[in-house]
């Protein structure tokens, strides 16, 4: 298969979840070695979760399948450009290299914030309240995790 090809899966993707009523027109697909190892759609509103996105469900599917907290190697398509958090867990999997359909732009034209996200993010807007609590009692816990000696990932 070829890039291409791959974007056609997570089209079909998108469309299981959107004619099946579990979220927005976003699927995924994961490859590795020329193989799809990971497939999700958007099911936030199937599982009532707002970090059911079609990358998230992806990469949850994938490390399963695969047995590991790391995809690195693995090629990620998506039918839309990764969302912050999406784009988060793509780090944190270790996915290196995405393709993407639509842009943040395209997402906004149908009714969904991606944009205002990533202005947050560039300190135009502020949509969380951050504030420092019980700094002491977490950095005890984490002295107690790192004197476990606990695997890090």
């Amino acid at each position: 298969m070829d890039n291409k090809e791959y974007m056609n899966e997570a089209v079909k993707e998108a469309y299981v979840g959107i004619k099946n009523g579990h979220g927005g027109p976003f699927g995924t697909v994961i490859v590795k070695n020329g193989k799809i190892v990971g497939r999700g759609h958007n099911r936030v509103l199937l599982k009532h979760d707002p970090t059911c996105h079609g990358e998230v469900e992806a990469i949850r599917d994938a490390c399963a399948n695969l047995g590991t907290h790391s995809l690195d190697g693995c090629v990620l398509y998506t039918t839309a450009e990764p969302c912050p958090m999406c784009l988060g867990a793509i780090m944190w999997a270790d996915i290196k290299q995405v393709y993407q359909g639509c842009n943040r732009k395209d997402t906004d034209i149908i009714g969904f914030r991606d944009d205002r996200f990533y202005d947050h993010l560039n300190g135009d807007i502020n949509l969380v309240d951050i504030k420092e609590e019980s700094r002491e009692e977490c950095l005890k816990l984490f002295e107690d995790y790192n004197s476990m000696k606990a695997e890090r990932y």
